[in-house]
């Protein structure tokens, strides 16, 4: 019972995050699944995402993971920002690509926590590796404070 209560709290954080997230929606990012220090989320490479090359932008590469790593490090109802994040581009995601970032927590313990975002196109081809460190900070996602203090 405690573990569905888990899910149905990361749910819940997740929809009322993406539900505040006008830079993922306006991507097209989808918000597929959440769970406990986890989240899916998907996007279709479009033609304004293209860079000189013909591949995707790496910025909108790193949206994604960021975005699925922020969706994962709320999972629990307690506020949370990156303290740093890196990635490695391991192949080119190109027009019409529909992309699936997966986040996956690796640690947390007191206010930080480390994730890695795998991000893969529709063949199951590894497209970016990111890794993100969260730092808890005041507040809850369900609860948002709205006093800038």
């Amino acid at each position: 019972m405690a573990e569905q209560s888990a899910h149905t709290l990361a749910r819940a954080c997740a929809q009322a995050m993406f539900a505040r997230d006008a830079a993922s929606q306006g991507l097209g990012i989808e918000l597929l699944d959440a769970g406990p220090g986890s989240a899916r989320l998907g996007m279709r490479v479009r033609a304004d995402m293209l860079q000189g090359h013909g591949t995707c932008h790496g910025g909108y590469l790193f949206a994604l993971a960021d975005s699925a790593f922020a969706f994962a490090c709320n999972s629990y109802d307690e506020a949370a920002v990156a303290l740093g994040c890196s990635i490695d581009y391991v192949a080119p995601a190109r027009l019409g690509d529909q992309l699936l970032a997966t986040a996956d927590e690796q640690s947390r313990k007191g206010r930080t926590g480390n994730y890695d975002v795998r991000i893969e196109n529709q063949q199951g081809e590894l497209i970016a590796l990111f890794h993100g460190k969260s730092y808890k900070v005041r507040g809850t996602v369900l609860s948002p404070e709205t006093s800038n203090d």
